[in-house]
């Protein structure tokens, strides 16, 4: 099956204001993140933007660019515009949806949101981390998965429910959900589809649709909680992680 990687990024951002153009270790983040995607050789790399100015920096940093309507509600949307535009014949069958703001997300996690659609049963995949800090635990802003372990593996959920409470109750693991995910093309255009759930708009939370909708999403247990930019202080810890890569 061939895949593409095609990376959302909206330029406005209410606590930090021109995030994609940002500057990481002497690169716009934007182009950091694609360099990630890159790295993963996954398959071809697209930024999928609301601006001229961060296609222009993408592009100079050799990274394919396109530029879509500005009144987009999500990353999803976003990305199917671009999709559609640029493989209108449906040739493309797997589209991995990476954010624009994870300029430390490993190479070898990119890629491992794939594996859950060797299941053929499965509609969209994720990716999540076991949480051992015990304040992300009861963190509203750290999205937990509630699943079943599935697969011969033991590094596999099906994802039954994601909340920012503290779920399952009990003991056992809690999943720190990564947002990022590998949908086939015929969920990706089934997801836009759908209008919003009850309880997508209760959590804020949008992959709650897929799931209200009867649609199976597969989450693969990784080691590591890419950095999410959000802030100017999550942005000086991404410059200072890459510039120790570097």
């Amino acid at each position: 099956m061939s895949a593409i990687i095609l990376i959302p990024a909206r330029i406005d951002s209410t606590r930090l204001p021109g995030k994609p153009l940002a500057d990481i270790a002497g690169k716009p983040m934007i182009a950091q993140v694609a360099a990630r995607a890159l790295e993963s050789k996954v398959g071809r790399v697209i930024v999928a933007t609301d601006s001229a100015d961060v296609a222009d920096a993408a592009r100079k940093e050799g990274v394919e660019a396109f530029v879509t309507r500005g009144n987009h509600q999500s990353g999803s949307d976003r990305i199917f515009e671009a999709l559609q535009a640029i493989d209108p014949k449906g040739e493309v069958d797997i589209v991995i949806n990476l954010q624009g703001d994870l300029p430390t997300i490993p190479p070898a996690d990119i890629s491992a949101v794939l594996r859950p659609l060797d299941n053929p049963e499965v509609d969209i995949a994720t990716l999540g981390v076991e949480i051992t800090d015990e304040e992300e635990k009861t963190n509203p802003n750290v999205v937990k998965i509630v699943g079943v372990p599935t697969g011969d593996s033991g590094s596999r959920l099906r994802a039954l429910y994601f909340t920012r409470a503290t779920a399952p109750w009990g003991d056992g693991p809690l999943y720190h959900h990564v947002g990022i995910y590998a949908y086939r093309r015929a969920a990706l255009e089934r997801f836009v589809s759908l209008p919003a759930g009850s309880l997508e708009t209760r959590e804020r939370l949008e992959q709650l649709r897929a799931l209200e909708a009867g649609m199976r999403i597969d989450a693969e247990i990784v080691q590591s909680v890419p950095l999410g930019v959000d802030t100017p202080a999550d942005l000086e810890k991404a410059r200072q992680m890459l510039a120790q890569k570097v």
